[in-house]
Parts: C-alpha cells; sequence; structure tokens
C-alpha cells in the first residue's frame, strides 16, 4: 500500500526566506542602479522566483527593462542569493515539530516550490532538514512549474507517493491553483508572502501556525477529497 505524502511549498511556507531574498534582491537592483525595495514592499514580488522579482520591481518604478539586462541582474541575485545561503533564513515556529509528526506517522514528505532545484536542496541541507524529504523539486526540475499541476503530481511521483493520498501545504495563489488543478487538498498558511489573504484563493483549509498541522487533519482532508 502507497504510504500518503504531505507535500510543501519552501519559501513563505516552510522557510522564512524573507530576509535573504529582499538582500538579494536589493543586490541586483542596485547594480541596475535602481532603489532598494523595503520589506514592506518586498511581498508583492515575490511567488515566482527571482526573475519575476526583479521584473515586478523594475514595473513597480517604472523603469524599462531589456533582455539583456534582466539576464545580467538575475544572475547578480542568484550568485548573491547561493553564496549566502541559509544567511538568515530560518524554519517558521513548529516545522520541525510538523515534520516529526508526519514522520512518525508514516507519511512521506516532499518539497515542491518555484525556486531553483539546486538553491532549493542547499537551503534544506544547511538548515539540517533533508533527512525529512523524499523528494525536493525546484522549477528547474522538470519542463514545468507551478501553477502547471504537473510539478506537483510528478514530483509526488518522484518521492514515491500517489496524487490520490495527498496534501499540499503553501502560502500563495500559486500553490493553491497547481493542488486544485492535480486534485489534490490544499492546507494554506496565512502568514507568507502574498499580498492577500489566503482565504481569498479558497484553499481546502488555512491555518495560522504549524502546531495545526497533524496527520489526522491531513487523513481528514485525503478522506473528503476521494
Amino acid at each position: 500500500m502507497t504510504r500518503p505524502i504531505i507535500v510543501f511549498d519552501l519559501d513563505g511556507t516552510l522557510i522564512d526566506t524573507a530576509p535573504d531574498l529582499l538582500d538579494s534582491l536589493n543586490h541586483s537592483l542596485a547594480a541596475g542602479e535602481l532603489p532598494a525595495v523595503d520589506e514592506a514592499g518586498f511581498r508583492r514580488f515575490v511567488g515566482h522566483g527571482g526573475r519575476v522579482m526583479i521584473e515586478r520591481a523594475h514595473a513597480a518604478q517604472n523603469k524599462a527593462l531589456m533582455a539583456e539586462e534582466h539576464d545580467r541582474l538575475l544572475k547578480l541575485f542568484l550568485d548573491h542569493y547561493t553564496i549566502n545561503i541559509p544567511g538568515k533564513s530560518r524554519p517558521y515556529p513548529g516545522v520541525v515539530a510538523a515534520l516529526d509528526r508526519f514522520r512518525a506517522a508514516g507519511y512521506l514528505m516532499a518539497v515542491c516550490t518555484n525556486k531553483y532545484e539546486a538553491n532549493s536542496v542547499a537551503l534544506i541541507g544547511a538548515l539540517g532538514l533533508e533527512n525529512y524529504f523524499a523528494a525536493i523539486c525546484g522549477q528547474d526540475t522538470f519542463a514545468f512549474r507551478k501553477p502547471d499541476p504537473r510539478h506537483l503530481t510528478e514530483t509526488i511521483k518522484l518521492a514515491g507517493g500517489d496524487p490520490n493520498t495527498a496534501v499540499m501545504v503553501g502560502d500563495s495563489q500559486t500553490d493553491i491553483d497547481t493542488a486544485k488543478a492535480a486534485g489534490v487538498p490544499v492546507v494554506a498558511v496565512d502568514f507568507g508572502y502574498t499580498d492577500r489573504h489566503v482565504r481569498e484563493f479558497e484553499p481546502t483549509l488555512v491555518i495560522s501556525h504549524f502546531d495545526t498541522l497533524t496527520p489526522e487533519l491531513a487523513e481528514r482532508l485525503i478522506a473528503a477529497a476521494r
């Protein structure tokens, strides 16, 4: 019998990476002679990777961005971010205890993120969390990425799971839309990186702390989805 699986987004869900993403974004913007983005305005730029963050930051300042310059700034962003892993990034409160609960209950666990795979693996490893996950899949693991539902379903399969006995946990519309399209129940955390409350995107459930996330809850969501 296939073990049930719980799949997590990474940035804004498992790990608070905002301080390091902001530092790397501002590092790249400075190279393009743009003003720094402050922490309050940063969240509207997050959710689709460094390239989109740079694009949105330029658009917010009505600054044209040519393809060659975009590529140059993205490389600066990625180099700065990679060199500084794990930086100030830390798991959200309750994450490790939740992972322990699911492991003890026999769940498979995986990460499905729009962060690059190498950076995801490096960050998770630097924080000592790598042994929890059967698969860590980034935006470049497959030929598609969230919100394409195949990013989630192929992550599940790579981890040895079955989409019919899976739950997704994320913090954004992208995560919620991905899970819905895949037919997988989705739990949204309300402390992640989005400028609208996740409830607006109609996830299966909203939680405010990882203490709420239990195998018993996941079992109920999987059963209801069937």
